[in-house]
């Protein structure tokens, strides 16, 4: 790895959870252990953490993946309509397809509902970044058109289980993520390393490059909206229902460098307007203390959103966010 490359500049190149941040003393790392050193000197003091730089309002998606069926979902439902997520926080939950319709005639509000992907003609180039589609020959596929016209306001893109299992590459997420948003869909739009690629401090490079292709995907006029309809989830693959977790220290560090990227290539405004989710076994025992960091603006849930205390107990974690971050 090069001593300049992005993944060395901000200090991850040591292994998975069992050493702290250490890098060369370039620009991003600097900037990256101040924010730690002060959010660590907070803590030992009792004191509040450090102000967010981000400035959205907390979000917690539920993705329940491949899960349920009629019976469970009715009573899931059910459950999460009578509990308390708390206040002043977005919550969207994705169920699989066949109970999207479901979802979206029975849940209450606050919750809102995402579909768990939606397709894209990959192959097509298109300089307008529409990619709209003159066929409908994609057997099994589901179009943002048809998600448009259903009134669902949010899709998952870009998930990890989607990129190795199903071969989704960068640039096809790019194009998803463009379609999407022609379509006026909100995005959860996923970003994270493998546990090779972070062994060999290669993390931030991934990302970067995630992150690259749906930047150059999205119409500058769309630049704007980033904050509140385009929201980054890091899942580090290696923690997605493993029950491992990365340490508080390095969700934050991965998700600073997140928000400098973004204030370096596509604006300042968008940078502290974007809202960036943590994801990899996040669940009601580990939400309070990673909701303290504060480039964590909220959390991309998979097992524990089929458990409607918990996942209420999650969302509630947004209180503590702001607790922490002095915008309580």
């Amino acid at each position: 790895m090069r001593e300049d490359s992005p993944s060395a500049m901000i200090g991850l190149a040591s292994p998975l959870l069992t050493r702290g941040i250490c890098a060369p003393a370039r620009s991003l790392a600097a900037l990256t252990r101040r924010r730690l050193g002060s959010a660590r000197n907070a803590r030992d003091r009792g004191a509040l953490q450090i102000v967010s730089e981000g400035t959205g309002r907390f979000i917690v998606g539920g993705n329940w993946k491949c899960n349920g069926d009629r019976a469970s979902v009715t009573a899931l439902i059910e459950a999460l309509n009578g509990g308390d997520v708390g206040d002043n926080v977005d919550v969207v939950v994705a169920p699989p397809f066949l109970y999207v319709d479901q979802a979206l005639s029975e849940l209450k509000s606050p919750m809102q509902v995402a579909a768990q992907n939606a397709w894209v003609e990959y192959t097509l180039e298109d300089e307008t970044h529409h990619y709209d589609s003159d066929s409908g020959a994609f057997t099994g596929e589901v179009s943002a058109e048809m998600l448009e016209d259903m009134g669902v306001p949010w899709v998952i893109l870009g998930h990890s289980e989607r990129r190795t299992l199903l071969g989704e590459d960068d640039t096809t997420v790019g194009k998803k993520v463009a379609h999407a948003r022609f379509h006026g869909l909100s995005v959860i739009v996923c970003v994270g390393e493998s546990l090779e690629q972070r062994e060999a401090g290669a993390t931030m490079d991934v990302i970067f490059k995630q992150l690259r292709a749906v930047a150059d995907e999205i119409d500058d006029r769309e630049h704007s909206s980033w904050g509140s309809q385009v929201v980054i989830a890091y899942e580090p693959i290696w923690a997605i229902g493993t029950g491992k977790v990365a340490t508080p220290e390095q969700v934050q560090a991965v998700h600073a460098g997140i928000r400098q990227w973004l204030k370096d290539n596509v604006s300042e405004e968008v940078s502290k307007a974007t809202r960036i989710q943590y994801g990899g076994s996040v669940n009601e025992g580990n939400c309070e203390t990673l909701a303290r960091e504060s480039d964590i603006d909220g959390f991309l849930v998979g097992g524990a959103s089929l458990d409607a205390t918990k996942f209420a107990q999650i969302c509630k974690s947004s209180a503590v966010h702001y607790k922490a971050v002095g915008r309580a």
